[in-house]
């Protein structure tokens, strides 16, 4: 049954590998810049899910982020409280330094090298490899993530989880104020 489900996994592959990035919804609410999205105090409830075997991992997050520094030079801190499902509890760190308009670089304490973001459309393109702790162990993991306002003012950020370079899980976070 092993051999079964793994050559199943297998043969998937080549699919799941074309869906690298999400595809931007078309736009609903009103355009949002990093800043806007993350300044002040929010909180959010998500999951992660695994492609190949359906598996979900549901959490809920508080975020605070702080702006200093003056326009074109600024540096945005969000501190994220994770809490998930299954009793584990995190605190991460995001630092993005702003590199001009609408271009910023991040740094978190389980990241990889220095994320990306870009702001265009009114959308949020973010991309960064990060080490992932869960209760199996530290997978590094690439994560690109669009993030778009709905009408209702809530922000959505979707995620196409890959390992080695293969999408193999996606991630909706619903982040409100």
């Amino acid at each position: 049954m092993q051999r079964r489900t793994l050559l199943l996994g297998l043969a998937a592959l080549p699919l799941v590998a074309c869906a690298t990035t999400p595809a931007p919804p078309a736009m609903q609410g009103p355009p949002i810049t990093l800043v806007s999205a993350f300044q002040g105090r929010t909180t959010g409830r998500g999951h992660f899910r695994i492609w190949l075997t359906g598996d979900e991992r549901r959490f809920t997050a508080r975020l605070n982020g702080t702006v200093k520094g003056p326009d074109g030079a600024r540096t945005l801190t969000v501190v994220e409280d994770f809490a998930y499902d299954d009793g584990q509890k995190d605190r991460l760190t995001w630092v993005f330094r702003e590199q001009g308009p609408g271009r910023w670089t991040g740094k978190r304490e389980d990241t990889v090298g220095e994320a990306t973001v870009v702001e265009d459309a009114g959308r949020i393109r973010l991309s960064y490899t990060a080490d992932f702790r869960s209760p199996s162990g530290v997978n590094r993991l690439g994560f690109e993530d669009i993030l778009y306002a709905r009408p209702d003012g809530a922000i959505v950020n979707d995620a196409v989880v890959s390992k080695a370079g293969i999408a193999v899980a996606s991630v909706r976070f619903l982040i409100r104020r």
